[in-house]
C-alpha cells in the first residue's frame, strides 16, 4: 500500500511514528492533534481522532510494526481483522498527509 502523500510503501511490517511536529493531548477519549505551524495554512489546522484512532494515535511509538498496532485493535475492539486492517491503511494515509506521522523503514 502506498500513503497519500509522499508515495511511500506501507507494510504491515512498516514502522510509524509520531511527528515531533504535532502536538496531541487526550479530551474525553478523543485525541486532539495541533500541529506546531509552519506555514499560515496550518495554523487554522486542528485535527480530531475518534477513540479507536486516538488507541492507534498512542500506539505509532516508533518502535511497533502496523502488524502489531493491528494485533492490538482486533484484541480491543469488535472488528474483522480485515475491516481493521483497512481501517489502519486509511488512517496512515490521512495521518501522513498532513505530516502527523513519520514513516520509518520495516522493522
Amino acid at each position: 500500500m502506498r500513503d497519500g502523500k509522499e508515495g511511500a510503501i506501507v507494510s504491515l511490517m512498516s514502522v510509524v511514528r509520531q511527528s515531533p511536529n504535532i502536538v496531541s493531548r487526550n479530551i474525553a477519549g478523543e485525541a486532539v492533534l495541533v500541529p506546531v505551524a509552519r506555514t499560515a495554512d496550518e495554523v487554522d489546522s486542528i485535527y480530531t481522532l475518534n477513540e479507536t484512532a486516538s488507541a492507534i494515535w498512542d500506539a505509532l511509538d516508533g518502535q511497533r510494526t502496523l502488524g502489531d498496532i493491528l494485533d492490538l485493535v482486533v484484541a480491543e475492539y469488535e472488528v474483522t481483522r480485515q475491516q481493521a486492517e483497512q481501517d489502519l491503511y486509511d488512517l496512515v494515509a490521512q495521518l501522513s498527509e498532513v505530516r502527523a506521522i513519520v514513516i520509518e523503514d520495516a522493522a
